[in-house]
């Protein structure tokens, strides 16, 4: 048992340290490129830092593991159990902010004091502001997402069912009546849009615009998020569990670095 739990405390932290290298080598190329978007410079720096902190953790898993240095060892725990803690925190919040029921109970919603805040639109406040919209844009954009629809004639377009962002951010609302030409380029009728709505007159066949400012985009883009993060809780659990065993098995491998008894090569 005592060389078990130091080898899988070991193997863990080679693969972590295998992922910092990944995202640090991805942030560093995306802050080296001169020609880098907007969405490349909100990439870069979480990306350092997430590689940093990750090749941080693992360096302290391994140095504690393989050298049996009970200090690095402890240290790498306290870093996990706050990490346990984080991912807490983050499920509660992900329930606020996604789940309508949970956060109008919490916000308190037809009483005379509001309890928590209104967490039913924290999204609408802090992903489709001003300066975090244009980020969200820009990806589109860099990472060519309505070039991935399928291209065709019309009435092949029609057939396929297109994801809700797709379908509001890479093409004109239906309703507006826009002649098809091709899947991201849309002409509008001589006497104008069939309604006088704002996201036909946003419409726009830049490739780098199209319907990404209209209403109906925001709302699909936040509706996506909202369903994404409820599948994603599934996944959260999952390595939730697998943190709380890493980090049980990270215990058994201190108290074996600080057992007199300790003998690798025994």
């Amino acid at each position: 048992m005592v060389r078990v739990s130091n080898f899988v405390i070991s193997l863990v932290n080679v693969l972590t340290f295998m992922v910092a290298i990944m995202a640090l080598g991805f942030g560093l190329w995306f802050k080296a490129d001169e020609a880098k978007s907007l969405c490349q410079k909100s990439l870069y720096m979480p990306l350092l830092i997430f590689g940093g902190s990750l090749l941080v953790l693992s360096l302290l898993g391994l140095i504690g593991s393989c050298c049996r240095a009970s200090f690095f060892l402890w240290v790498y725990l306290f870093f996990l159990f706050m990490f346990i803690v984080g991912m807490i925190c983050l499920s509660i919040f992900t329930i606020l902010v996604t789940n309508k029921s949970v956060a109008k109970a919490l916000s308190g919603k037809g009483g005379n004091d509001a309890k928590f805040g209104d967490w039913g639109n924290w999204l609408e406040k802090h992903v489709v502001n001003d300066e975090n919209w244009d980020e969200i844009k820009s990806c589109m954009a860099t990472f060519k997402y309505c070039q991935m629809m399928p291209r065709g004639k019309p009435a092949d377009f029609y057939k396929y069912s297109l994801p809700a962002t797709q379908s509001s951010c890479c093409k004109p609302p239906t309703y507006c009546g826009f002649e098809f030409t091709n899947a991201t380029f849309w002409t509008m009728p001589k006497t104008g849009p069939a309604v006088p709505d704002s996201d036909c007159k946003t419409w726009n066949n830049a490739q780098n615009e199209l319907c990404f400012d209209c209403h109906s985009c925001k709302a699909s883009f936040l509706e996506t998020i909202q369903k994404n993060w409820n599948k994603m809780a599934i996944l959260n659990f999952c390595v939730f569990v697998f943190i709380i065993i890493i980090y049980s098995i990270g215990c058994c491998a201190l108290r074996n670095n600080r057992s007199k008894g300790y003998r690798p090569y025994a």
